[in-house]
């Protein structure tokens, strides 16, 4: 017996009989994609719930060419964005037409920040956010996994690096990851298609920086290759199983447990146009939506033998939730006019050329300290690459995420006074950022300047969570352009701009100080597994999405193996 009735049967466009599937994999994004093809390949049968619309070529066709501008904030596309109930997507700081129409409506979706402000990107579309993020794959380290074992701050991961290491292998090999070969500790290498390249302006930057500063070792960017296929590529080959079923337009709302064993036995969804509900029934439930959204549903998802949220028997569940701390400096570069394109990948005629250097963390690493915060910060930047005026100074953009130290009061719960477009109860999101993130940004900050001076860069504003450095910015623009600028510079630089949200649903060794055991599995609930970013135990200074598809692949290979067993 469940404990949930359905008003009605799962049809997914079309009259379907009603069956068991093997799994249901919730989202779609960078863990979702991942799931369907690990699982499918595994002899499974498997149904994909996406609470967005599917795509279609339609929605990759190359928008006109535009004459480039100086200085470009993007004022008409953020507008129109809002007009269409974007008002919080579209105060992200890279603001782009083109991945706009991949991102939420923020009146259908809203949430509640209670602390400090909370800029909350998500999509909602077949794929999820891989339409929006900048493709950078980078690998975390035992500096990451193992980080309480170097400053006694919070826990480590339940498994090391090594333990990871081969679906880092695996996911690469798929995707198809362009870099270099660096034997940086604190960035382990990869699986690599080709190499990535550098400009000439970058390479002289590298010059620059490593010479001044020893330990900044510059590298070129580590990415995957475009997807022409638009469908993520773990989609196009869990569809080349046939043991694939994919539903778009469905809101998941409840998790169901059937109450004689204890397990899930499936989902309710509500449908995005119609607002029906639906029952479709699984004996996996693999949870890829997303963060916060996963802890959402998760919490959403209580009943009687779960009062405080699914899986919540330890009451940590939204707790110890996390982003990395953002900065962002641009600058123009006078000695390099112009602009350089090169890429070793294969062009996209929808999405622009990917590339750039990257900075991994180099505070607090073995055999040194640094006063005033734990762990570190990368800096990821573009040099000489964007377009610009004929004549016109090459452009800089350098973006710095620090690592976020795991609290306890920093939680995601849920607003039972404000719900969704479709009745679902909309998140919370406390987050508070302490004395050592603020000593860390006003570190990321100095950083990025000095070395943007070093290399003789004109500097048009450096800027944190914390705002701006100095009242000189875009010194050639017009007043009406800067103070537009100022007044919102610092809401697209709030806690969350760096789009690297994570934790509330942590992994660990003992059920009693973790929701997820070293599978990203439940204590409470076996044959529920949390792959995404949610179940990250500490955040570093790298990009999560590698390290939740290569988590999703082990998860994977154990819930498949678990299931054909019968331990499920």
């Amino acid at each position: 017996m469940s404990d949930f009735t359905p008003s009605s049967a799962f049809t997914s466009g079309s009259t379907l009989p009603q069956k068991r599937y093997d799994a249901v994999v919730i989202g779609s994004g960078a863990a979702g994609s991942i799931a369907v093809k690990e699982l499918t390949e595994r002899g499974l049968e498997v149904l994909l719930l996406e609470a967005g619309r599917d795509i279609t070529d339609a929605d990759f066709t190359p928008a006109p060419p535009t004459r480039p501008a100086k200085m470009n904030i993007g004022l008409v596309g953020r507008s129109k964005a809002m007009l269409r109930g974007q008002y919080r997507q579209s105060l992200r700081a890279f603001f782009k037409d083109t991945t706009s129409p991949f991102l939420v409506n923020d009146w259908q979706n809203p949430y509640t920040v209670d602390g400090d402000d909370f800029l909350w990107i998500r999509g909602r579309v077949l794929g999820g956010r891989l339409h929006s993020y900048g493709r950078m794959l980078l690998r975390s380290s035992d500096h990451e996994f193992k980080a309480a074992d170097y400053d006694g701050h919070g826990v480590n991961w339940p498994f090391g690096y090594a333990d990871l290491a081969p679906y880092y292998d695996r996911v690469e090999k798929f995707l198809g990851v362009y870099g270099t070969e660096e034997n940086l500790p604190q960035l382990p290498d990869g699986q690599y298609r080709g190499p990535s390249l550098t400009t000439e302006s970058e390479k002289e930057f590298k010059s620059v920086v490593e010479s001044r500063w020893p330990e900044r070792n510059v590298v070129p960017w580590r990415y995957a290759a475009p997807n022409l296929h638009r469908v993520p590529l773990g989609i196009v080959a869990a569809r080349e199983t046939g043991r694939l079923t994919t539903r778009t337009d469905a809101v998941v709302r409840q998790i169901t447990i059937n109450r004689k064993t204890g397990r899930a036995d499936g989902a309710v969804f509500v449908d995005r146009l119609t607002r029906t509900e639906h029952r479709v029934f699984a004996d996996i439930v693999m949870l890829c939506a997303s963060g916060i959204e996963s802890v959402r549903l998760m919490l959403n998802s209580a009943t009687d033998g779960h009062p405080d949220g699914l899986g919540n028997s330890s009451g940590l569940l939204g707790r110890y939730f996390m982003d990395q701390t953002p900065s962002l400096l641009f600058a123009e570069d006078p000695k390099h006019p112009g602009f350089e394109t090169i890429n070793p990948a294969p062009e996209d005629p929808y999405y622009a050329p990917v590339g750039g250097v990257y900075i991994p963390r180099f505070k607090n690493l073995e055999g040194q300290s640094e006063r005033g915060y734990a762990r570190g910060y990368g800096v990821q930047g573009t040099i000489g690459r964007l377009p610009v005026p004929d004549g016109n100074a090459g452009t800089v953009g350098l973006m710095a995420f620090g690592e976020m130290l795991p609290y306890y009061d920093n939680r995601i719960t849920i607003d039972k006074r404000r719900k969704d477009h479709w009745g679902i109860p909309a998140p919370r999101i406390h987050m508070r950022v302490t004395d050592n993130e603020r000593n860390m940004m006003r570190a990321q900050v100095a950083g990025m300047r000095e070395m943007a001076q070093a290399a003789g860069y004109t500097i048009n504003f450096v800027g944190s969570t914390l705002g701006l450095d100095d009242r000189k910015i875009w010194p050639d623009a017009d007043p009406i352009s800067r103070f537009i600028f100022k007044r919102g510079i610092k809401l697209s630089l709030a806690m969350g701009a760096a789009i690297h949200e994570c934790g509330g649903a942590r992994m660990g060794t003992d059920p009693a100080t973790s929701v997820l055991n070293e599978h990203n599995q439940s204590w409470d609930v076996p044959n529920l597994f949390v792959t995404d970013g949610s179940a990250y135990v500490s955040n570093g200074a790298v990009g999560p999405s590698l390290t939740i598809m290569a988590m999703t692949a082990r998860a994977c290979e154990y819930a498949a193996r678990q299931l054909a067993d019968g331990t499920l």
